[in-house]
């Protein structure tokens, strides 16, 4: 028969095992994770090209076939660029809030590691102290 010993350790080693079991599966498919997220960013800005170019080019078609002129002038042309300045800009600023919020994602994690640690020794000293408390002293 097993001491009561033997069998925690028996539990504790399984429950380590198997976390590690997970987290070995979480590594493998992150980067597949990544890829994936990158492709479909890729083909829905693709998408969004295609149909801006195709409006434009279907809009300039159907302008010629029917004969009317659409010719720009300057205030035009202005609020065009313009509005593709506000776009960048929005995108430039869309960009930078998501680099933000990852770095301070990170950091927070950082923290939350360090904490962790501290807490897990925090903890095992306790433990040391209230065994050492509890553990039955030898008569004089």
């Amino acid at each position: 028969m097993s001491k009561p010993d033997e069998k925690l350790n028996d539990i504790f080693t399984e429950c380590m095992k198997n976390t590690e079991k997970f987290f070995n599966e979480v590594d493998k498919t992150t980067p597949v994770y990544h890829q994936t997220a990158t492709d479909v960013q890729q083909r829905y800005l693709e998408a969004w090209k295609n149909v801006i170019k195709e409006s434009i080019a279907l809009q300039k078609e159907f302008a010629a076939k029917s004969g009317v002129i659409f010719d720009t002038n300057e205030e035009a042309r202005n609020a065009i660029q313009n509005m593709i300045e506000y776009a960048i800009t929005a995108y430039q600023n869309q960009n930078k809030i998501a680099f933000n919020s990852v770095e301070t994602s990170q950091k927070i994690f950082d923290v939350f590691n360090e904490n962790t640690k501290i807490f897990a020794s925090l903890n095992k000293n306790m433990i040391e102290f209230m065994s050492s408390v509890m553990k039955p002293r030898a008569k004089s």
